[in-house]
């Protein structure tokens, strides 16, 4: 019995009843390897990092069929388990935490006396982040056409196409049958008249059956995902072709390639720490990669758009459709805006980036991905 753990001891460690590991044995979900003399449960180190994966995603909110349908995936190691569940724990720590800062500020304006409006008690448990970011897309955020044709071109002769985390509908090809899938009332606000009809649903659990697509495309959404590889999963089920336009973050280099991210905003580091790489979104869907060069007079202003225009991020709207400087927080924000526009002032950026000045087109790490 060296080595391993009866259910009991398990049972005791892990904070759940014995009853609850008797079940996830029946269902084939953790199947102690051993059994005692006396024949109890007996769990092995492997059968207890199986354990703690499921615990963890249970404690995430996930279902015991789509936790069995992660923790059985063959591509994914114990590793890459802890990147997503640490990525997941993040982002619930940082909603909890904008949550708590809304109820504070409550309690202190009613000992003041003061009554918040309804309104404002109602954003406070709302998506103020995308919801926020999506208010300021309209100034910025349009169809790049020649990024478009490569997605559109990626799409084949598919007919129908489902189009997730869809936005305001950039990037939506006119000449097919396109149903959209976003879950930003804000976002879906600003959908213009005529655009093709919009359903309100997370990319995890889309209200489709099985194959209902000639193709399901996602552009430049991925980051927003609670799951990104269970998103990607569901855009496979619901559709035989699978568009998606991202980033690739995973080369360990990545932040050097783009000068705004190497001088002056560090902390985008920060942002995608324990997010499944490129590698591993394209591997979930079975995708090829294809890398997508940036023009210098890119029309859709996300983040990476004014490479060869620093100028544009000095200003606060270009700034608030991109959601990486809401991310990062106001300070670094303001450190890395007041920084820049010092270079931008005594001529350092031009030193630093004259290289640029020549190139039409950039590669900095944007993906499409096609399966």
């Amino acid at each position: 019995m060296d080595g391993l753990l009866t259910v009991g001891r398990v049972a005791e460690l892990a904070g759940v009843s014995v009853r609850t590991l008797h079940h996830y044995d029946e269902i084939g979900l953790v199947q102690p390897s051993a059994r005692t003399a006396a024949g109890y449960r007996a769990y092995s180190a492997a059968d207890v990092e199986r354990l703690r994966e499921v615990l963890v995603y249970r404690r995430l909110g996930f279902g015991l069929r789509e936790i069995a349908e992660l923790v059985d995936d063959p591509t994914i190691d114990a590793d890459a388990h802890l990147r997503r569940q640490h990525a997941l724990l993040v982002e619930q720590r940082d909603r909890a935490a904008a949550l708590v800062a809304a109820i504070a500020g409550e309690l202190e304006e009613r000992a003041m006396g003061n009554r918040t409006t309804p309104e404002a008690q109602l954003k406070a448990v709302g998506a103020q982040l995308y919801d926020a970011i999506g208010s300021a897309y309209p100034a910025t955020r349009r169809t790049e056409p020649r990024i478009a044709a490569k997605v559109w071109e990626a799409l084949g002769d598919a007919r129908t196409v489902l189009n997730v985390g869809a936005g305001s509908g950039s990037y939506e090809p006119t000449d097919r049958d396109v149903t959209a899938v976003e879950p930003s009332a804000v976002m879906r606000a600003q959908r213009p008249a005529g655009a093709a009809p919009c359903v309100a649903a997370s990319a995890e659990n889309l209200p489709f059956e099985d194959q209902s697509f000639d193709a399901a495309m996602a552009f430049s959404t991925v980051h927003h995902w609670h799951d990104p590889i269970a998103g990607l999963r569901e855009l496979r089920r619901v559709a035989r072709r699978v568009v998606v336009f991202t980033h690739d973050a995973s080369d360990p280099g990545w932040r050097q390639r783009f000068w705004l991210t190497r001088d002056y905003l560090p902390e985008v580091a920060g942002l995608v720490a324990g997010r499944p790489s490129v590698d591993q979104l394209a591997q979930a869907i079975g995708a090829r990669m294809e890398p997508v060069l940036i023009p210098w007079d890119c029309a859709d202003g996300f983040f990476e758009a004014y490479w060869r225009r620093p100028e544009a991020y000095l200003d606060e709207p270009v700034r608030r459709a991109v959601s990486v400087w809401t991310r990062v927080g106001p300070d670094a924000e303001r450190r890395a805006v007041n920084s820049l526009r010092d270079d931008l002032s005594s001529g350092r950026w031009a030193e630093r980036n004259s290289e640029l000045l020549a190139l039409d087109a950039a590669e900095l790490g944007l993906r499409l991905l096609v399966a």
